[in-house]
C-alpha cells in the first residue's frame, strides 16, 4: 500500500512554514545568537521573529505575501482607469 501526499506538485512545508523560510530562519537566529553574544545586541533576533511571524503560512498564504500584494498594487504598478462616457444608441 502507498501513501501519497494530497497535493504532488505542494511545496514542502515543516510545520508552519515552507522549508526555503526555515533554512532562513535558522540562519537568521545562528547569526541573532552570535551577534548578541558578541555585541549584546538583540536587534537581529528581533527581526528574526517578526520575520518568522510573518511567514507563518495558513491556507497557502502568508501575511509577507499579502504584504508584497499590496505594496505592488498600491505603489509599484501604476493603476490605469479610464473614464469614458457611455454612447446611447
Amino acid at each position: 500500500m502507498y501513501i501519497y501526499p494530497e497535493n504532488l506538485k505542494a511545496k514542502a512545508r515543516l510545520w508552519l512554514w515552507e522549508l526555503r523560510d526555515v533554512a532562513i530562519l535558522g540562519s537568521a537566529v545562528l547569526l541573532s545568537v552570535i551577534a548578541l553574544a558578541r555585541g549584546g545586541t538583540l536587534f537581529p533576533l528581533v527581526c528574526a521573529a517578526v520575520y518568522a511571524f510573518l511567514t507563518i503560512r495558513t491556507e497557502d498564504a502568508s501575511i509577507l505575501d499579502f504584504l508584497r500584494y499590496a505594496t505592488r498594487f498600491l505603489f509599484l504598478q501604476p493603476q490605469r482607469f479610464d473614464w469614458r462616457e457611455r454612447m446611447i444608441e
